[in-house]
């Protein structure tokens, strides 16, 4: 049913949005200053809610929770445009939902806009990568080993927090929703576009690899090494 596959996203959505700019938040009142504590305070919240929101709604929408990520499956024909572009709309609303919904939790004005900007080549390419990376990780997994997509999304984020310059946002409704808020984890809005562009262009060089990867028919080839390590299990 569309309704409740809607509404997994919607809520996977702000759930999401709601523990990185909550946890950003927290980390800041708490780190006392120490940078590298307040990124780590927000990184393993976050990490942590991916598994559990891929592991509640995945079954209801697929969780994607990521405009790439139904970029890609749309592209792949696993979607039709019409679902794909409601995805696309519930998503954003979830993601500003999310973010506003932590602003109440710490009884911070709810409108408001970043002042954190976050622009440049690095910044850009970081986006690209970190993007890439998290669709491969998905569409690698989907094709051999779905049962570990929560996790392994969840430690792929969790990891990417720290080695792109960028931070990881590699989700464009989680780049618009924290545009608006001028906290720990917000981006200014003058930098939205750029890093929106930059993750379509990973999601797309995602796909295109793994299309050739791990084609939709897998020949002898490429199911050997599977067969070994199952032969080379004790029976």
């Amino acid at each position: 049913m569309i309704a409740r596959r809607l509404t997994a996203e919607f809520l996977g959505t702000a759930f999401l949005l709601a523990t990185v700019i909550g946890s950003g938040i927290m980390a800041q009142n708490l780190a006392g200053g120490n940078g590298a504590l307040a990124l780590l305070c927000n990184t393993i919240p976050t990490g942590a809610i991916l598994v559990v929101l891929i592991l509640t709604f995945g079954p209801l929408s697929g969780a994607h929770f990521n405009p790439a990520v139904s970029l890609a499956m749309w592209l792949r024909r696993e979607m039709p445009f019409a679902v794909f572009a409601l995805y696309i709309f519930v998503q954003v609303a979830g993601a500003v939902a999310g973010v506003w919904a932590a602003h109440l939790m710490f009884e911070l004005p709810v409108w408001q806009f970043s002042e954190h900007v976050r622009s440049g080549p690095g910044q850009w390419f970081a986006e690209g990568v970190a993007t890439f990376g998290l669709l491969l990780t998905i569409l690698g997994l989907a094709a051999r080993t779905p049962s570990a997509i929560p996790y392994a999304v969840g430690l792929y984020i969790t990891a990417a927090y720290w080695f792109t310059a960028s931070t990881s946002f590699a989700n464009p409704a989680v780049t618009i929703a924290r545009a608006l808020s001028n906290t720990y984890a917000g981006i200014a809005p003058s930098g939205v576009l750029a890093f929106i562009a930059a993750q379509c262009a990973g999601a797309l060089l995602a796909l295109a690899a793994a299309r050739w990867l791990w084609p939709l028919e897998a020949t002898a080839e490429d199911t050997a090494p599977l067969i070994q390590i199952r032969d080379s299990i004790p029976q």
